[in-house]
């Protein structure tokens, strides 16, 4: 019988997230698309070095191992590279012994087609347009960027994932508020709102997918664990906690940071990957963990995002 997909979370990642193609993209951008493939087939013997998504990737596989009996999660290589140059990545892929076996390798044309075909749950790419494209289609993708020093943990027992709460785990609406009206408009209207739950935001059904997850494992030796690290604080915790308690969701901790910084919060959760949609946020993030900025969905033309409006 054919793999039915949708019965795993599925990760699709980018060459340049999974590995460091650093010099490769370079090369691209500096001499063009012959010089690039050129390169990639005269060293395609020489293994890559792990790229910021590594060790989380390596760690969702290793779910699979856990439970032999029954397989939870897909890795899937989703790349606008030709079969004939991304020999390199698969000869790395089989050095580092991770469980991937199926790829999407598109010569330049869009992914967005085949990240539906394969039931993609999360995207993750070093390429913008990539992320923007997968996100317009309603599929919950993060550009990755990460520490400039060399971010590396081999043996990752326990995967912690932190999400921001709106425009990620949550819709825009309340967040449009707040720019639109400013906080105490904001506030007052998370207050009359409280027990309604937050609409689902880019993420909700991932991190409902990871919830499930968790609840194939003891509470206590859980290789799983989340976060939520927003910047809202008292009384708009409130509509958050009733929204989560609606979906079922089980979120093991909590930080409602009220404008302070978020960096030192997630180093000390040890996050191996943390998602949000403000660059302000992700700037100081990014210096410490594994970062994926979520962007908007692109509005009509004349239009600015919810960032944009914030910045202007």
């Amino acid at each position: 019988m054919p793999v039915d997909l949708s019965k795993y979370l599925v990760i699709g990642i980018s060459s340049r997230a999974l590995f460091d193609l650093s010099v490769e993209d370079e090369i691209y951008r500096t001499q063009g698309i012959e010089a690039y493939c050129d390169y990639q087939i005269e060293h395609e013997n020489e293994v890559l070095k792990p790229g910021f998504a590594f060790y989380l990737i390596k760690a969702i596989l290793h779910l699979n191992e856990i439970t032999p009996e029954k397989r939870m999660t897909e890795v899937i290589i989703m790349s606008r590279n030709s079969a004939d140059t991304s020999l390199r990545i698969f000869n790395s892929i089989d050095h580092y012994g991770l469980d991937i076996s199926r790829a999407a390798l598109t010569s330049g044309h869009s992914l967005v087609p085949y990240l539906e075909a394969f039931s993609v749950d999360l995207f993750l790419s070093a390429d913008n347009q990539d992320v923007q494209d997968a996100v317009d289609a309603g599929i919950a993708a993060g550009m990755i960027y990460g520490p400039s020093t060399n971010y590396a943990n081999d043996e990752i027992e326990q995967i912690r994932i932190a999400f921001d709460g709106d425009a990620v785990l949550f819709s825009e609406e309340s967040e449009l508020i707040y720019q639109a009206q400013g906080l105490d408009a904001f506030l007052q209207y998370e207050k009359k709102n409280a027990e309604k739950p937050l609409p689902e935001g880019p993420f909700a059904k991932l991190l409902k997918t990871l919830s499930f997850l968790q609840e194939q494992f003891d509470a206590d030796s859980n290789p799983i664990r989340t976060a939520l690290v927003t910047a809202r604080n008292s009384p708009a915790h409130k509509r958050v906690i009733l929204t989560l308690r609606n979906w079922g969701v089980r979120m093991d901790e909590a930080f409602f940071m009220g404008g302070v910084s978020k960096d030192k919060i997630l180093k000390a959760f040890g996050a191996h990957i943390f998602f949000d949609d403000q660059e302000v946020h992700l700037r100081d993030a990014s210096k410490q963990v594994p970062s994926a900025k979520v962007p908007y969905k692109t509005r009509e033309k004349g239009s600015t995002s919810p960032e944009e409006e914030k910045q202007g």
